[in-house]
């Protein structure tokens, strides 16, 4: 054999691309990398609020109190991600009218003096104490929009009145949700709760180009108002005014007041440009040390730039781009419209999340005040979206590929680990075996073979004889019986007449 004519081996690129399309139609491939690239998410998080916080949590009562507490809120967001893969998507669409109520019911809760806190610490009264913690509606509001949404546009039928049609139901909700939130008054929230709302909106169909075109026109008019306003007042006491004049310093890379309203973008930037390519060290940051405000929370992300560097900040970036994109597949490879629906919009909302808070720290985004998700220090933030993921990790659960292969092999070691049941087929329309239980018609004969030796029911004859009917005719379609004749015997009795004679 010739060199020419033996067969060549792969080169090392049609090796790696072989193998990566080959762990891509894996069945449980979008399943285990959603859970995985959660753990590391929230695993980078616990790290770094234990190190952010500790500056501050001396001035409490020790060094490690808001670390210990961010790894309890933690621990019952994956009791909440277990919960969520435990429940069937049919118990789920029937928890989603329910959880809407208590939703709105909670959000007007906040409102009411004396019952609602936050508006002196942080100038929105969106938190509801509960004992020794706290809780905030509005982070459960854009999940109630993700999971109602799905539920209520899944199963859509043909839009009769423009008025009256799904969409429309759900666009009045969604103004209600984001008003009560406004009231707070919350606008990084709001505009959260709106930005999840339209992705559902798209994503259950409507044509996109619409919610683009209002949404950019309402966006401009509010930037010009704002710069309107810049130009023509002082701006003081006016924090969005403030919020605009420093977005646009950190554009142009020259900030006019770094100890006023700049400060704390100013201490990010300084913190991202200390931090350099491989960062100062885990545990040694300068700017927690009372320079950074909020730097366990809003501004976590400097603080990752500064320890970690360039490389932990690109590795913080490439997890939510890989959350996005698996959590995206899952979307299109579900069979189930609620399913598909509801992965979708959580994908895009706490991926979206994720890149405005990156954004606005990196001085590419105006500062908004919403939270980096699982990383951030916050109790309700951290459970309900961890408790979000869950649902992400439960469509993927239920992917066909996914389903037949543990009917067919049982169940992955995670799911026995974790004691999940198999996925119902039928996704979130119903038990299966419900659907296919056998049904028995009203007028239908329930017949029973009798035992060997014992005697037949005592109606069976008249069972078998068919009726006559007033019409005249014998029912069951039945040959009829001849019937004697008028004015003398039947056959049957000359017959036994001849035999008794």
């Amino acid at each position: 054999m010739t060199q020419d004519t033996m067969p060549r081996s792969q080169s090392a690129p049609d090796r790696l691309r072989a193998r990566y399309r080959d762990y891509l139609s894996r069945p449980f491939f979008d399943y285990f990398v959603i859970l995985s690239v959660v753990g590391l998410i929230t695993a980078v998080g616990a790290v770094m609020v234990l190190s952010s916080s500790t500056t501050w949590s001396a001035l409490d009562s020790g060094v490690w109190t808001q670390g210990v507490r961010h790894m309890i809120f933690l621990s019952v967001g994956y009791m909440a991600l277990w919960l969520a893969l435990w429940m069937r998507p049919v118990l789920i669409r029937r928890l989603a009218t329910p959880l809407l109520v208590v939703t709105i019911v909670l959000l007007v809760a906040v409102l009411i003096p004396g019952v609602g806190t936050g508006l002196v610490e942080s100038g929105a009264r969106s938190w509801l104490v509960l004992g020794p913690f706290t809780f905030q509606p509005s982070e459960l509001a854009k999940v109630t929009l993700a999971v109602w949404g799905a539920h209520h546009l899944s199963d859509r039928g043909p839009i009769r009145h423009w008025l009256n049609n799904p969409f429309m139901h759900y666009s009045a909700v969604t103004v209600l949700i984001v008003a009560l939130i406004l009231q707070q008054p919350d606008l990084g929230m709001a505009a959260v709760c709106l930005s999840v709302a339209g992705l559902v909106l798209v994503f259950a169909g409507i044509p996109g180009r619409f919610i683009i075109g209002i949404g950019g026109a309402f966006g401009l008019l509010a930037l010009g108002t704002a710069i309107f306003s810049a130009l023509r007042g002082n701006g003081e006491g006016n924090y969005r005014t403030h919020r605009i004049e420093v977005y646009r310093d950190a554009l142009l890379g020259d900030f006019d007041d770094v100890r006023g309203k700049a400060f704390q973008s100013y201490q990010g930037f300084l913190s991202l440009a200390e931090g350099g390519t491989s960062g100062v060290g885990p545990g040694q940051s300068r700017a927690k040390w009372f320079y950074l405000p909020e730097a366990k929370n809003d501004f976590i992300f400097a603080i990752i730039g500064e320890e970690t560097g360039l490389v932990g900040g690109t590795i913080v970036i490439l997890l939510f781009g890989a959350l996005g994109i698996v959590g995206l597949r899952c979307a299109m490879r579900s069979a189930d419209p609620f399913l598909k629906l509801l992965a979708a919009t959580l994908t895009a909302g706490v991926v979206s999340q994720a890149f405005v808070n990156i954004g606005y720290v990196v001085g590419l985004l105006p500062v908004t005040g919403i939270q980096l998700p699982m990383i951030s220090s916050g109790g309700s933030s951290a459970i309900i979206t961890i408790g979000s993921m869950g649902l992400l990790a439960s469509a993927a659960r239920h992917e066909p590929e996914a389903v037949s292969t543990m009917q067919s092999y049982g169940r992955p070691a995670i799911d026995r680990f974790l004691w999940l049941r198999e996925p119902d087929p039928a996704g979130s329309q119903g038990s299966v075996a419900h659907q296919n239980r056998p049904t028995r018609r009203p007028a239908e004969a329930v017949t029973r073979r009798p035992r060997p030796g014992s005697p037949p029911p005592a109606d069976a004859h008249q069972a078998q004889r068919p009726t006559r009917p007033s019409g005249g005719s014998v029912t069951g379609g039945a040959t009829p019986r001849r019937l004697p004749r008028s004015g003398g015997p039947s056959r049957t009795d000359r017959h036994h007449t001849r035999r008794r004679g």
